[in-house]
C-alpha cells in the first residue's frame, strides 16, 4: 500500500495539484485540508474536497487513512508485507497466471480482479507488484490497472 498525498494549501492552478492529479493518475489517496472560501491559497484544497478527495479536519483523519500501514506484519523471511496474520501473499502459479489472464490492455479496478480471482487482496497486490517491477503494468486513475 502507497501513502497518499495530502494537500494543505493550493492555489486554483499551483504545482500542489499537479502533484494531486499525478497521485489520484497513479491509484493513490488524495487527501486535502479545507480552507476559507474567500481565501484564494484555500481554493485549490476546497476543489479537491468538491472532486472526491478525503477531507483532513485533523491529525486523526490522516491517522486513519494511514492506519492500514499500521497492519503491516513481519514475516518469517525477515521482510515487510501487508497482510493480516496468517495469509500468506506468495502467489503460487496458478493463481499468477490466474490474476494475469485477467489483465488486458483496458483498465480493470483491482477490486474486481480480486473478486474475479478469488485470491486473496494481498495476494492481488503482490502480483500487481510483481508485474509493475517488471514494467508490464500500468496503473491509471481510480485504482485501475492494464497491461502495458
Amino acid at each position: 500500500m502507497a501513502l497518499g498525498t495530502v494537500v494543505i494549501e493550493a492555489a486554483p492552478k499551483s504545482g500542489s495539484l499537479i502533484t494531486a492529479r499525478l497521485a489520484n493518475e497513479a491509484g493513490r489517496e488524495v487527501m486535502a485540508v479545507p480552507g476559507s472560501p474567500l481565501d484564494s491559497r484555500a481554493q485549490g484544497c476546497n476543489a479537491l474536497i468538491r472532486d472526491g478527495a478525503t477531507l483532513i479536519q485533523n491529525a486523526a483523519d490522516v491517522l486513519e487513512q494511514i492506519r492500514p500501514l499500521g497492519d503491516m506484519v513481519r514475516s518469517p523471511s525477515d521482510r515487510w508485507q501487508v497482510a493480516p496474520p496468517g495469509i500468506d501473499i506468495d502467489a503460487d502459479d496458478i493463481a499468477r497466471k490466474k490474476i494475469t489472464d485477467l489483465l488486458g490492455h483496458t483498465p480493470v479496478a483491482i477490486d474486481e480482479l480480486v473478486r474475479q480471482s478469488g485470491a486473496h487482496a494481498a495476494t492481488v497486490a503482490a502480483v500487481l507488484l510483481e508485474l509493475e517491477l517488471a514494467g508490464r503494468l500500468s496503473r491509471h486513475a481510480g485504482g485501475r490497472v492494464s497491461l502495458g
